[in-house]
């Protein structure tokens, strides 16, 4: 169990990277860094230091490097799968998302051309941490298995998601997973119990509740993990809520300059990110790229 609630991880002003809690508990570190706010408590070889200094830069709580390959859950939401007018699966939809898709908290996501065509789509989701390596987990003790719980944007260009069967495409360019901005611990919160909101430019689009998943955390580590390991740092993302651009009317699509933010209740918080549509000359990366 960490000593830690809510952890992120970020650049202070002298370029080091470090790991951190708000000083406040009830701090929105997303909301807060967007304003130029949050002052952080730093950690040292797990202990928290009396000490606190400002964030510079706040990196995505996993990095590409710990996370490797990100799993990810499709249609995982009775509402959201009523809204696409398809079945409810009666196992998990699982696709792959490549670790350069993730990109830090409060950056710009650079679109590249090919999805630029009246396509980009937002989907807010629970991501969860695994926090050892995980293989054939019981689906009794897989919550045993949990580091804890960030906010993930799902992002998706829907025409090359609908010219295929396979979503790793769509949802795989570099940048498309936003990641952040914190993690809270397993220990400290009910994932089951927790709402999600997307807004666009201060337009609210998505707005659900993790208690209509159709297959809970333990069912999807359990599932996930059989005859397949799961690294500590492995990222599972784990669907969408009602509301995504596409099943609006009229359609909603991300363009240029658009402000998205995708909060998670329970201590998670808001990750921000704007959306820039780059020119092929331009390396879609964030920042510094996770």
């Amino acid at each position: 169990r960490p000593q830690w609630t809510r952890l992120i991880r970020y650049q202070n002003l002298q370029g080091q990277e470090r790991y951190g809690e708000p000083v406040d508990p009830t701090m929105d570190i997303g909301l807060a860094l967007a304003n130029a706010e949050p002052i952080m408590a730093p950690w040292e070889n797990g202990r928290r230091l009396s000490e606190t200094e400002q964030v510079h830069r706040l990196l995505s709580p996993i990095s590409a490097e710990m996370c490797g390959l990100i799993r990810a859950v499709g249609l995982n939401y009775v509402d959201h799968a009523i809204e696409l007018k398809v079945p409810i699966p009666t196992v998990p939809t699982l696709f792959f998302k490549p670790s350069h898709a993730i990109a830090p908290p409060n950056t710009v996501i650079i679109v590249p051309p090919v999805a630029q065509d009246e396509e980009l789509d937002f989907e807010v989701e629970l991501a969860v941490i695994i926090g050892r390596e995980t293989k054939d987990a019981k689906e009794t003790d897989a919550m045993d298995h949990v580091l804890g719980y960030t906010v993930a944007n799902d992002l998706t260009a829907r025409k090359h998601w609908q010219s295929s069967s396979q979503w790793g495409f769509c949802k795989g360019f570099d940048g498309f997973c936003p990641l952040g901005p914190c993690i809270v611990a397993a220990h400290a919160m009910d994932p089951h119990q927790l709402s999600l909101t997307t807004h666009v430019n201060g337009e609210i689009m998505q707005n659900g509740l993790t208690s209509s998943m159709i297959f809970s955390i333990s069912k999807l580590v359990s599932y996930l993990s059989q005859g397949t390991t799961l690294p500590a740092g492995t990222v599972i993302i784990t669907g969408t809520p009602p509301g995504i651009g596409d099943s609006r009317s009229p359609k909603v699509w991300l363009r240029h300059g658009d402000v998205v933010e995708c909060a998670i209740s329970g201590g998670i918080g808001t990750l921000i990110n704007t959306i820039e549509y780059g020119s092929p000359a331009k390396i879609n990366r964030g920042s510094e790229g996770s």
